[in-house]
């Protein structure tokens, strides 16, 4: 049982990083019902497998229609006896449907309202539609990621949707969760991915504020800047990270290059950084990357290769660790972080839409009458 045991929160459900913060909620323990729309589902009309609907995993799922009045009255009495709700609708969709927070705290005063969004629920861009990659562009990172004198790369959508936006969600909700055991109250968790971006750039703002970290792109420790913190291509055109930043990391790394590291001797004189850099990177195009791993093995120097998405679970150390799961038909991974007395674990595999639909009925205390009669109106929709 996870650290969430005991715990139910309603999805409304969506795509990105609602439904990621809710699968991180599931994998913990709580109990997750995704309110999907009938039709709905990111695989519903593709032939593919839908246990690939990973961030779906761990939960249950009940197809109801919310254009009919009898439908948001079943979700209303879902909410009823629920600790919280998560949505990642544009401001005042919910509303509109009759599902807004303040709907449901009067049906259910404890109730934690989780609401996720790209510019947050207020402000002049509010209503307006984004990506990911458009938070992050205002947020202040994407200018910050790239090489210089080359446009700012993309970090897919891992800064944005998940990192600033659904990890905070989960965060924001379990928080106001813990406060509601003690005050007995619900609360509203606004939770927009502008607002998480930017404090994961915290200490990039300090550091250039005190002119540490420069605006040019591509110039700067940890922005490829720095020939010591870089990726570097590999005989067979692979490629291979050093990130020996310390000067303890820094030694062993010249120690181990032996003779091939003379004229690496100044870390720091940053003038000299391009050169350091190419000379580097003529380096380690001598061997391949799995020599260099063999080569690097057991140093100091902060030290990894560059692993695809389909190498990745192969690697020792994440077999060991058991970093993945892979049941033969879907490797994903597992649930973080770990717990060394209660451990979260993926539950169930995705589920379709509307598969547990008449059981979560009775679950909530709906006769058979009622689930009938929502069933035959097409209000409440059970998978075949």
């Amino acid at each position: 049982m996870g650290p969430l045991a005991g715990i139910t929160i309603i999805e409304i459900a969506g795509i990105g990083p609602a439904p990621f913060a809710a699968m991180s909620l599931a994998d913990m323990g709580a109990e997750v019902i995704r309110i999907e729309r009938p039709g709905g589902g990111l695989f519903s009309d593709q032939q593919i497998n839908p246990k690939l609907d990973v961030l779906n995993r761990g939960k249950r799922c009940i197809c109801v229609d919310l254009k009919q009045p009898e439908g948001v009255a079943t979700v209303l009495r879902l909410i009823e006896q629920a600790d919280g709700l998560l949505e990642g609708n544009r401001p005042g969709v919910m509303e509109r449907l009759g599902l807004g927070p303040d709907v449901c705290l009067q049906r259910n005063p404890r109730l934690v309202y989780g609401r996720m969004t790209g510019w947050g629920q207020e402000g002049p861009m509010a209503k307006e539609v984004g990506h990911d990659l458009n938070y992050v562009a205002l947020s202040g990172a994407l200018h910050g990621m790239g090489r210089a004198g080359e446009k700012p790369a993309i970090p897919l959508n891992l800064v944005g949707d998940f990192g600033g936006g659904g990890i905070f969600l989960a965060y924001g909700l379990v928080c106001a969760l813990l406060e509601a055991k003690t005050s007995g109250q619900g609360q509203v968790v606004d939770a927009a991915m502008i607002d998480g971006v930017a404090n994961l750039m915290s200490s990039s703002f300090a550091a250039n504020q005190v002119g540490f970290w420069s605006d040019e792109r591509g110039t700067n420790v940890l922005d490829s800047g720095a020939h010591f913190y870089e990726v570097y291509e590999t005989g067979d055109g692979k490629y291979i990270t050093i990130g020996s930043i310390e000067p303890q990391f820094y030694a062993a790394l010249l120690e181990r290059l032996g003779d091939e590291a003379a004229g690496l001797e100044n870390q720091w004189d940053m003038a000299a950084w391009p050169a350091l850099k190419e000379k580097l990177s003529d380096i380690f195009k001598r061997k391949t990357r799995d020599e260099w791993d063999a080569f690097f093995d057991g140093a100091d120097i902060c030290y990894a290769p560059v692993l695809t998405m389909a190498e990745v679970r192969h690697h020792p150390h994440h077999q060991e660790r058991g970093t993945f799961i892979d049941d033969g038909d879907v490797w994903q991974p597992t649930p973080a972080p770990r717990f060394s007395r209660t451990p979260g674990a993926i539950s169930r595999p995705p589920a379709r839409n509307g598969e547990h639909s008449r059981d979560i009925l009775a679950q909530f205390g709906f006769s058979e009458d009622d689930i009938n009669n929502s069933l035959a109106s097409g209000a409440v929709v059970q998978a075949e």
